[in-house]
């Protein structure tokens, strides 16, 4: 399987950008998005089941953070809004088959290169 994806970049306090993962390869039952700032360890950030669509969200993101996919064209999203400084990280798009509430780096075995996310004024 591999995933690219793409869409970091620069952005200010307060703005908005959509990453997008390419998924190829097998189907995964679940997809989704973890982060790691500079010092820091991996974290979870969200995480979308292939099929029916249920979403989970670290809490730091809710209400801001929005994942979703769309099978047709093997592809899934994180759209991020009102972003913080916090949020600066390499966004990393994964692939697992582990139960829905594992949520270490580990339960996804399958792993693209990162996009970097940089929010500052």
């Amino acid at each position: 399987v591999q995933l690219q994806a793409s869409g970091g970049g620069l952005v200010q306090p307060g703005g908005s950008l959509r990453l997008s993962c390419s998924v190829s390869g097998r189907t995964f039952n679940k997809y989704g998005w973890f982060r790691q700032a500079p010092g820091k360890e991996r974290e979870f950030v969200a995480q979308i089941r292939w099929n029916g669509g249920q979403t989970t969200y670290t809490d730091p993101v809710k209400g801001r953070f929005t994942i979703s996919r769309d099978k047709a064209k093997n592809e899934v999203y994180l759209q991020m809004n009102n972003l913080k400084p916090e949020d600066t990280a390499v966004y990393y798009c994964v692939a697992g088959m582990s139960t829905w509430y594992s949520l270490r780096p580990t339960d996804f075995g399958s792993w693209g290169e990162g996009t970097l996310v940089t929010v500052s004024s």
